[in-house]
């Protein structure tokens, strides 16, 4: 049996993508933090369940929350890197990027206690506008990014590239492990987050077979503010957006049991490496 790759990426409700031009950085601390009981609570899932993950979290969280970094590494899970505070790579010039990781890395260690070897950008945000990315996490000597979505999307998406594990910095060592893609209906998404939450578990259990049909491992992911209908509500956020996020929290965490339940979940750290010598 495949052992596929499940993911969190450890983020805030007000960090998201879809308000970040509604929120403004400058007020994150003034709102009320929700993150370490949310993720709690997806340890507690993950424990009933008796799986491991990887927790891709922001260094914004590990500098405020460092006992909950310590939580997480001491329940058997792998802590990776989310960036510091949620910026799309494509928004960074490559020294920024570098500092962007570096900063956040070194908080994730001394909170954790255990090296950060995996990358997520925010929003799955390296695309063919940063093709410099990869380079420099080989540089700071991270092992493997799960960092690309092979689709078109309007918020990100590189379409043209591999589906599967594959290395994309000539001479290196490092691993990008894309996310999964699902059908439906015809059209492509992102096996996890507001698609998995949106539309019938079964789109995403399919493309989970689909993938270790291949003998290819599934990537999925999703975040802690998605099991958590009690959240504050933004209300002068678009329409688009609010729909995206609001829509189906209740739902989730029935629906991550079921999924967790049907398929062997692992760390993306051990599945990385396994990719690794594959393509060795």
């Amino acid at each position: 049996m495949v052992t596929n790759a499940l993911s969190v990426d450890v983020e805030d409700w007000f960090q998201v993508g879809a308000f970040e031009n509604t929120i403004s950085r400058t007020d994150w601390d003034g709102l009320e933090h929700r993150v370490e009981g949310n993720t709690d609570a997806v340890l507690a899932l993950f424990g009933e369940s008796s799986v491991k993950a990887t927790f891709f979290t922001l260094g914004w969280v590990a500098k405020r929350y460092p006992a909950l970094i310590r939580r997480i590494a001491d329940a058997g899970h792998e802590v990776a890197s989310h960036g510091w505070d949620h910026k799309r790579v494509f928004m960074l010039s490559p020294e920024q990027f570098r500092a962007d990781i570096d900063s956040a890395k070194k908080a994730l260690e001394d909170a954790s206690g255990a090296k950060v070897t995996g990358y997520r950008a925010p929003s799955f945000s390296i695309d063919t506008r940063t093709p410099w990315a990869h380079a420099v996490l080989a540089e700071q000597g991270y092992l493997y990014s799960s960092s690309i979505a092979p689709i078109a999307h309007d918020h990100y998406g590189w379409p043209d590239a591999p589906r599967g594990a594959f290395k994309p910095v000539e001479g290196s060592e490092l691993i990008e492990l894309p996310i999964t893609i699902a059908q439906f209906f015809g059209k492509e998404i992102t096996a996890g987050g507001g698609f998995f939450r949106l539309l019938p578990g079964q789109v995403t259990g399919d493309a989970v077979r689909a993938a270790n049909s291949r003998e290819q491992p599934a990537v999925f992911y999703f975040h802690p503010w998605e099991i958590d209908p009690g959240q504050p509500r933004v209300k002068n956020a678009p329409l688009k957006s609010r729909l995206r996020h609001y829509a189906r929290l209740g739902a989730m965490a029935g629906k991550l049991k079921t999924l967790i339940g049907n398929h062997q979940w692992g760390r993306m750290d051990v599945i990385a490496a396994r990719e690794a010598e594959k393509l060795a």
